[in-house]
């Protein structure tokens, strides 16, 4: 009991101490905006390597098929207030859609 107690009382106080800090935070400010910099970085860079060098049975897919996904994404993304979920799915029901398609 001593143990779970005392780990119940560890996350709590974390979790309180970022509570007390969270009001200072400026989602805003210059350190969040290179965070989401980065993470379209590496969300661009990871369908830009599917697409063009990919493994397993992405390989047997045209690249037509690739690319035209990867085109409505970003007119999704650029048309739609820049929402990376809308455009990730826009482009993935493309790509699906294509593949049924072809190889139909």
């Amino acid at each position: 009991w001593l143990l779970l107690f005392g780990a119940i009382a560890a996350t709590y106080l974390w979790r309180a101490v970022g509570v007390l800090l969270a009001y200072r935070i400026d989602v805003y400010g210059a350190f969040f905006q290179w965070v989401t910099c980065v993470s379209y970085a590496m969300l661009a860079g990871l369908i830009a390597r599917m697409a063009l060098l990919p493994v397993g049975p992405l390989v047997d897919v045209p690249l037509f098929c690739r690319l035209i996904g990867i085109a409505v994404g970003l007119i999704a993304f650029f048309s739609l207030g820049r929402r990376p979920l809308l455009a990730v799915s826009f482009g993935s029901v493309t790509f699906i859609a294509l593949v049924s398609v072809v190889s139909a």
